[in-house]
């Protein structure tokens, strides 16, 4: 027979916590005395799983005469002492436990189980079913908030027109800058590439035709009614949309909007308005800038491709456009900056206090900004069809 003490005083001696065991046969027998709390089980935790005797033993009884008080932390490594055993093949009991106690005791026996309940088994069809009902009814409350924030972003911005004092002049250019001035190397380096691959590939299909010279009018419809809002706008998506979101976001981890708030500022008037207003402004800007890039992109490979001269090319292409075909895509900008603004800044105001959802809500804008840009876009297409504009 073998007996091995442990004892742990936290307190100097105004709070004990002792375990002891000895073999006993095939069992195990195990004495606890003192206070299993939160405060002493860090220790007692340690010293038991050192011990190779507690960890290897197939039966153990616990016996628990001796403790005075025990708190979840004590319960749950006192429950441990017998699991371990029942996890070696053979059992265990805690016994002589103050009835008090009991209680918690059994609770415990639940913690740190999970894996012993199976779920139960559902078909392949009811599990489609659930996570489609599931995204719809998340759609649909998604929707619905941000048609609820649509409307008091709207109520606000009525407010700041009819009274312009209440604008924040400074905020506001300095937004205009960012979102406006800042992009444009970027729009117009990707808006000119995209007018060289539309004039090279239309030039080479055209070409099977001997119609390279409609490689104009292809290039002038398309970057002047599609192309050029359409690109600039997921750039714009992409860059000025999730810094709404990261920005707002950020702040209110940080408690600043509830700062604000407290000394009697409207984040809305403050955070939302002047970035929706300048994204007004600085969007149909870019856009013309990136159609300008866009047409002098594919007028390159016109010029280098088709032989043409700069007058022919000209020539051609303000017979294949007009200010009414620029206009179509110029009077896209303003509703799809208004999306991009509303979508940014209403996922920022959603962030719920870590990192990790200033991140998740971020990508989340970028994804429904651009779809909803593309959803209207296509919802111009039709409507500039029926109209035959």
């Amino acid at each position: 027979m073998s007996i091995v003490n442990e004892h742990f005083d936290p307190a100097g001696g105004a709070d004990q916590a002792a375990v002891s065991w000895e073999m006993r046969g095939e069992g195990l027998h195990v004495r606890a005395s003192g206070t299993w709390t939160i405060a002493t089980v860090g220790t007692l935790d340690a010293k038991i799983r050192k011990a190779r005797e507690l960890n290897e033993a197939r039966r153990v009884i616990v016996d628990a005469v001796d403790i005075v008080h025990v708190d979840t932390a004590g319960a749950w490594l006192l429950r441990r002492l017998v699991r371990t055993a029942e996890e070696n093949g053979g059992g265990g009991d805690v016994v002589n436990l103050d009835a008090r106690f009991e209680r918690l005791l059994a609770l415990a026996g639940h913690v740190g189980q999970p894996d012993r309940i199976a779920p139960p088994p559902r078909l392949f069809i009811v599990k489609l079913l659930e996570e489609i009902g599931e995204g719809a009814f998340h759609a649909y409350r998604q929707g619905r908030d941000l048609l609820g924030f649509i409307g008091l972003v709207t109520v606000k911005l009525m407010h700041v027109i009819v009274n312009p004092r209440r604008i924040r002049g400074t905020a506001l250019v300095n937004q205009i800058e960012e979102v406006g001035l800042n992009a444009l190397p970027i729009v117009g380096l990707l808006n000119l590439l995209v007018g060289v691959v539309l004039a090279y590939q239309g030039a080479d299909q055209l070409a099977r035709f001997g119609a390279e010279i409609f490689t104009v009018n292809l290039l002038a419809v398309s970057v002047l009614r599609e192309i050029g809002v359409l690109i600039t706008s997921i750039i714009v998506a992409g860059r000025s949309g999730s810094a709404f979101t990261a920005q707002i976001g950020t702040m209110k981890v940080n408690q600043e909007i509830d700062a604000m708030q407290t000394i009697g500022l409207d984040p809305i008037e403050v955070l939302v308005v002047p970035r929706m207003i300048a994204l007004i402004i600085a969007l149909p800007l870019l856009t013309f800038f990136a159609m300008i890039m866009g047409l002098f992109g594919g007028g390159l490979v016109s010029v280098l491709l088709l032989d043409l001269s700069v007058t022919q090319f000209t020539t051609q292409l303000l017979d294949a456009a007009t200010i009414e075909t620029m206009l179509v895509g110029l009077v896209k900008a303003p509703v799809f900056a208004s999306l991009i603004a509303l979508v940014g800044c209403f996922e920022g105001l959603r962030v719920s206090g870590s990192a990790d959802s200033v991140g998740r809500l971020t990508t989340q804008s970028v994804v429904e900004s651009i779809f909803l840009v593309i959803v209207f876009d296509a919802a111009f297409s039709i409507v500039f069809s029926i109209l035959g504009i």
